[in-house]
């Protein structure tokens, strides 16, 4: 049986009350505009020491200057110009490339926001470990691609790493760590997402518009297309298994439609503890923001009366294969998990772009997997090198499988 291994987050020193200096990468997605509008209403509370962005200069110096941040950066070098333009007379300091969004993210400050998509996050966000920052974190990638790394470089700088999705924040504000040996089972919800009642043919005819209408959330074209094959849950459970001492066989979805009860934490002595919120991410940003204490968000209030009745159901794995696929994918190693992720992230793409059909997201995942299992290459990586080593590869593969999934994908 495998063991999952405990983070920090809950064995060291909680920060005192008062000024707490951000740095936030990936600061114009999802999380970041969320994070932004927190910061926002207590400016004086949450100075920012650098912001973050991939490509859109307008967002990053629009960010930067609305929380006086000291530093923007941008990964693409090209347009280092145009983001120096944009910040001209403000004071801000700007930078452009990856080795400059890593060495933002290794500034000394309290809280570092790790919100960048995808693999591009792996590195910011173990620069900022071996600085010495703790660690919001909302990049998946991060303990899919190389969890067993991340978590041995958190504990030898002893930082905390706050989970910052909501299913995992919920599950770590119920989660009693001085008693995990007393814990049965943890339960991440999921709402389903827009095909949660379709048939396996109407999925296979779906269009992007159709996946990325998510009936709850306000999110990212990647984690909303992410969550409409329900890969998101799988690769949630795989970030959880690294977070919390469980072991696989402790962690459980269930499909939850009203997006309420976030995720669930079940004791030996029968108790289940549950924490629930209105479907806002400022709410467990703002968690981690002021952890350990509580400080305000925004978000709509629940009235348990209003909503009458939660319902929850069990996945159907028959039409929703990717949560299956991530949990052998688990079962094997972090080597299949970076993996998964690679593939993923392939298919995912290419589904937005017409070039293969909605089922063919899933399909293409295994695929790869088996792929690389034949050819002996599902190694699980020991640094953050070889874990975008295995990444690029796997990619590779998957580019390489997807005329074969396009063509058998519309059909599946």
């Amino acid at each position: 049986m495998v063991t999952g291994t405990a983070t920090r987050m809950t064995t060291q020193p909680a920060p005192s009350a008062g000024e707490r200096r951000l740095t936030l990468l990936g600061a114009t997605g999802s999380i970041g505009d969320s994070t932004l509008d927190l910061i926002r209403r207590e400016p004086e509370r949450f100075p920012v020491e650098a912001v973050t962005a991939n490509r859109n200069v307008a967002g990053l110096a629009e960010a930067a200057r609305r929380v006086n941040a000291r530093l923007a950066v941008i990964a693409e070098p090209s347009r280092h110009g145009e983001l120096e333009d944009a910040l001209s007379g403000t004071g801000i300091e700007t930078a452009a490339g990856a080795d400059a969004i890593a060495e933002a993210a290794a500034r000394p400050v309290d809280l570092v926001v790790a919100g960048i998509v995808g693999a591009a996050g792996l590195g910011p966000t173990m620069a900022a470990i071996r600085a010495g920052n703790d660690i919001a974190l909302a990049n998946k990638e991060c303990l899919v691609c190389a969890g067993q790394a991340f978590i041995a470089a958190a504990e030898k700088a002893e930082i905390t790493i706050l989970p910052l999705d909501s299913e995992h924040n919920a599950v770590f504000q119920v989660f009693d760590s001085d008693q995990a040996d007393g814990i049965e089972k943890v339960t991440l919800t999921a709402s389903g997402g827009p095909f949660r009642t379709w048939s396996r043919a109407e999925m296979a005819a779906a269009e992007p518009e159709q996946a990325l209408r998510h009936p709850n959330w306000d999110m990212g074209a990647k984690i909303t297309i992410d969550s409409a094959t329900m890969m998101n849950k799988g690769l949630e459970i795989i970030e959880a298994f690294h977070l919390f001492p469980v072991t696989t066989d402790q962690l459980d979805v269930l499909i939850h439609p009203q997006s309420v009860v976030h995720g669930l934490v079940a004791y030996a002595d029968g108790s289940i503890l549950a924490q629930l919120g209105s479907p806002d991410m400022r709410t467990p940003i703002a968690h981690c923001l002021n952890w350990p204490e509580r400080g305000p968000a925004p978000s709509r209030r629940l009235d348990l009366a209003e909503l009458g009745t939660l319902t929850f159901e069990k996945p159907d794995d028959g039409r929703f294969p990717a949560l299956r696929i991530a949990r052998e994918a688990l079962a094997r190693g972090t080597g299949a998990t970076n993996i998964l992720n690679a593939a993923n992230e392939i298919a995912v793409a290419a589904f937005l772009d017409r070039s293969i059909g909605f089922l063919g997201i899933a399909a293409l995942a295994e695929a790869t997997l088996d792929r690389m299992e034949r050819q002996g290459d599902i190694v699980s990586p020991a640094s953050v090198e070889a874990a975008i080593e295995l990444d690029h590869a796997a990619r590779a593969v998957a580019e390489e499988l997807l005329p074969e999934i396009r063509a058998q994908s519309y059909a599946l």
